[in-house]
């Protein structure tokens, strides 16, 4: 039997902690049958802040990485990256790494697609070093939609969804300006964003989801004193959505629903996700739990791709001391959305 194809995991923004929580991940023997697309200097850098004798190998093809020794770091060099990219100051933007970063993912949704690949798992990027590069999505999420179909072909409908083990929100809007989110609040957008974590949810092992839906305004416009968002498109949108069989609620208030969902011991959640407008409504409650924790699942595509729930840390760059725990997280999501 041939083995398995890989997790895809990508290298990031160099100046960035991507480099170093991928090497940490594999000397803890946590992201064993993975390889990472990147650059193979610039992973050696990372292995050499890192410490403890971590060794990056340059890997052809991924027939062989399970002959590589426990700890080992496979690099699958990704062609056409910036020369140099090991020179890239750690904590600064830098078009170099932006440019990189983008052509990694590019060709680990090439091989994903092609099934070369089981998942995709990111390191973190910096959406600025993605623009000064020239890159015109403005984030992970906008990119591996237009990516995951060929030229002309229609895109996916895709929400993101920032998990842990306590609390599971999906946004409706993502990134663009509060003013723009607002606008983009609207009846379909809001049915469909409940009709994909109804369905995501269930590959979690929740037969029936009970999703709990926050409103837009403050008291989820406390009768439409506060704004009629939800009287107009929220809470229609969610009476369609029960009228298709699916066990949705609200709209609720947004500052107190998240407690209602928050499932620890002796105190079960509510709800087994919670749909949000707007992006900071729905990631301030599962990231103040624990970035350490948290992972970013993108719903919608035609692959399974995770990540670490926080950014570059540019802060902590090139000291060693960035914990790889969420992009621990990420894998171990990763390789149980999979299969």
């Amino acid at each position: 039997m041939s083995a398995p194809a890989p997790l895809l995991l990508t290298m990031g923004d160099v100046a960035g902690v991507g480099p170093e929580i991928l090497v940490q991940a594999f000397v803890s023997g946590q992201a064993q049958g993975a390889v990472v697309l990147g650059d193979v200097p610039a992973m050696r850098r990372a292995a050499d802040v890192v410490g403890g004798g971590a060794v990056v190998v340059p890997v052809d093809g991924f027939d062989s990485l399970a002959a590589l020794p426990a700890g080992a770091v496979p690099v699958l060099q990704v062609a056409g990256v910036p020369a140099n990219l090991s020179q890239v100051p750690f904590g600064h933007i830098d078009a170099r790494a932006g440019a990189a970063a983008a052509a990694c993912i590019r060709e680990a949704v090439r091989r994903v697609r092609a099934g070369d690949g089981r998942a995709i798992v990111t390191a973190p990027i910096h959406k600025e070093a993605l623009s000064a590069a020239g890159v015109a999505f403005p984030g992970h999420t906008e990119m591996l939609q237009a990516l995951s179909v060929d030229p002309g072909q229609p895109l996916p409908p895709v929400r993101m969804m920032l998990a842990n083990d306590e609390l599971r929100t999906v946004l409706v809007t993502i990134h663009m300006s509060l003013r723009r989110a607002i606008d983009a609040v609207t009846f379909d957008a809001v049915c469909e964003t409940i009709r994909i974590a109804d369905a995501s949810v269930r590959q979690f092992g929740v037969v029936r989801p009970r999703i709990a839906v926050a409103g837009l305004n403050p008291h989820a416009g406390e009768g439409g004193l506060f704004g009629d968002e939800e009287l107009r498109v929220i809470g229609p949108a969610v009476e369609a959505a029960r009228a298709q069989g699916i066990d949705a609620s609200g709209p609720f208030a947004p500052d107190t629903v998240f407690m209602r969902a928050r499932n620890v011991p002796g105190h079960p959640g509510e709800f087994d996700v919670v749909v949000a407008m707007t992006h900071d409504h729905g990631l301030i409650p599962v990231k103040y739990l624990g970035v350490e924790r948290g992972v970013n699942v993108t719903l919608g595509l035609p692959f399974v791709r995770t990540s670490p729930d926080h950014g570059t840390a540019f802060d902590l760059a090139g000291t060693g001391r960035a914990d790889p725990a969420s992009l621990v997280a990420a894998v171990r999501m990763a390789r149980v959305l999979a299969g």
